[in-house]
């Protein structure tokens, strides 16, 4: 895996939060997702420049709908996760796996 190809944390927590969306969502419907599963406050801010991330990378696409009054007549744009996202989430959460696998934070000494 190259440098580039790793997945920070709240990368993770952005898929994640799509993927438990059904791998469709916008910019507050992850954040909302973000917020009640982690427990963390998240800014909106933070949420779009990820999304905008993970789209320059290829694991995101994103689409802009119809324009909508209550909107001042702009479109809700959602992001779809891609294929090649599930695979990087899927090789982040092994290789996670792989470095927690017989580690015993009860056996270190932390005083």
């Amino acid at each position: 895996m190259g440098k580039g190809e790793y997945l920070g944390e709240f990368e993770q927590l952005v898929m994640l939060a799509l993927v438990r969306l059904g791998k469709v969502g916008y910019g507050m419907t992850v954040r909302r997702e973000l917020e009640a599963t982690s427990g963390r406050s998240v800014s909106i801010g933070a949420v779009y420049a990820t999304l905008d991330r993970l789209e320059a990378k290829g694991y995101l696409s994103s689409s802009v709908g119809d324009p909508e009054p209550v909107r001042g007549g702009r479109g809700r744009r959602t992001f779809t996760m891609e294929p090649d996202g599930l695979v990087a989430l899927a090789r982040s959460r092994a290789v996670l796996d792989k470095m927690w696998d017989g580690v015993r934070l009860s056996d270190l000494d932390v005083s």
